[in-house]
């Protein structure tokens, strides 16, 4: 089954770790290289995706076969809301695939469960240097790694520029260094409050579901964190803690978005744009080709707001290899091809990705659809720090996730207060980390 731009944003939004990154650089064995003979054999790969993400997997499949004679890989696409189902009866069963595809904020589930291919000695020695640090730490668990980062994305402001135009906002940040404060944004929404009548809000948040995930956004801008460096350890609360849920609490208690825009709704946020409800929405790339073939008004993109300094949410995924494959040299090297520089850069550019490896972050990656908007969604991945994504990748990612909801949606919603939602946050936590 495919999906569109937009039955996909639903089912996401309804479904995005070590220390120090100098240690996992190096592998023990060269591994094998992305082209030549290969051992041969086949290969099952168990995926989701959009049109374009499937059609750029079986572009990537018949570039690996073309490279490697003799062997096949066969590519199973699933809805996102069966997926996981699926593999977890696989793994139960003893017949999971020989890789698939996970959320980074899923993946350190797998991997703490030793249900994942350890790759350090089926890879080339060099091949951390392919991606960005941040990247990097988001495919590691004990130091070792597990998966290969194979692209990524992250929210930034989608505007409807006839709303700012009425509300006489003329111009929007260009530059990440110029990107709008905190204060300059709750600014910006209060103009926007006064201009739009009570039907319509400012702007809506993409926090649904396990895109709570995006609330840690604010906190990283506050110079924050939600685990301590080991990782294990609640750190979240802080004043930055504060700082983050009293901020983001302000925005139903100010009306700057829909009440239905709470974490826990059904609702989503770039759904609440499209209809013209809110004059903006926090948003990842992936939306571009849907809004673009889709939206009857004029729109663009711009940096997400910064406080002590810029960030974003680490999303997008990762492929693993399972640690019950029977061609595990085979699938490392499916898994070292794909990441290469033009497999990446074609399924990123078609799908309207981020590339996780540095040399097309540097080099910048051109979408397939509104080219222009590129920059700002790269610039803003670059604001993710490796201590923000290896928080992300902990292995009690999904058990956090549910605190986050529960306390979050009190917040926003039920009337909690500040002081309560971050002791709560920081008690779930705990027991989430807890042996």
């Amino acid at each position: 089954m495919t999906l569109t731009r937009r039955h996909f944003l639903a089912a996401t939004a309804a479904a995005a770790a070590v220390p120090t990154l100098a240690s996992c650089g190096g592998f023990s064995t060269a591994g094998s290289d992305s082209g030549g003979a290969s051992e041969g054999g086949a290969l099952t790969f168990t995926t989701w995706g959009t049109d374009s993400e499937l059609a750029g997997f079986k572009k990537a499949i018949d570039g690996f076969q073309a490279a490697n004679p003799g062997s096949t890989v066969t590519l199973n696409a699933v809805p996102y809301e069966q997926m996981f189902t699926n593999i977890d009866a696989q793994l139960q069963a003893g017949n999971p695939p020989d890789v698939f595809r996970v959320p980074y904020y899923t993946f350190g589930a797998y991997a703490g469960r030793d249900q994942l291919l350890d790759l350090s000695s089926h890879l080339p020695g060099d091949f951390a240097d392919r991606f960005t640090p941040q990247a990097w730490a988001a495919v590691q668990n004990s130091g070792k790694p597990f998966g290969v980062p194979h692209h990524t994305d992250t929210s930034v402001i989608l505007y409807n520029k006839d709303a700012l135009d009425a509300a006489g906002v003329k111009s929007v940040p260009t530059t990440l260094e110029d990107a709008w404060t905190w204060d300059e944004f709750a600014n910006l929404a209060e103009t926007l409050r006064k201009s739009l009548p009570s039907s319509k809000y400012p702007f809506a948040y993409n926090w649904q579901g396990n895109g709570v995930t995006r609330w840690l956004s604010w906190l990283f801008e506050a110079d924050g964190r939600f685990l301590a460096e080991d990782l294990i350890a609640p750190a979240i609360d802080s004043d930055a803690g504060r700082q983050a849920v009293e901020f983001t609490s302000g925005f139903f208690a100010k009306n700057f978005v829909p009440k239905n825009n709470s974490v826990k709704s059904t609702t989503y946020a770039a759904d609440t744009w499209y209809a013209q409800t809110a004059a903006m929405t926090f948003g990842g790339a992936f939306l571009i080709p849907d809004a673009e073939s889709t939206l009857d008004f004029e729109w663009g993109a711009t940096f997400s707001p910064r406080k002590v300094r810029s960030a974003g949410d680490f999303g997008g995924n990762a492929l693993v290899a399972t640690k019950a494959s029977a061609k595990p040299e085979l699938a490392a090297k499916f898994l070292d091809f794909v990441t290469t520089e033009g497999p990446m850069r074609d399924f990123c550019a078609s799908s309207s990705l981020l590339p996780t490896r540095a040399d097309l972050v540097e080099k910048g990656i051109e979408f397939a659809v509104r080219p222009e908007l590129s920059p700002v969604f790269v610039g803003q991945a670059s604001t993710v720090k490796a201590q923000d994504s290896s928080q992300v990748a902990s292995p009690n990612m999904s058990k956090i996730i549910t605190v986050l909801k529960d306390q979050l949606e009190q917040a926003f919603v039920g009337g909690q207060d500040v002081d309560a939602t971050v002791k709560g946050l920081s008690d779930g936590i705990a027991a989430a980390t807890a042996s």
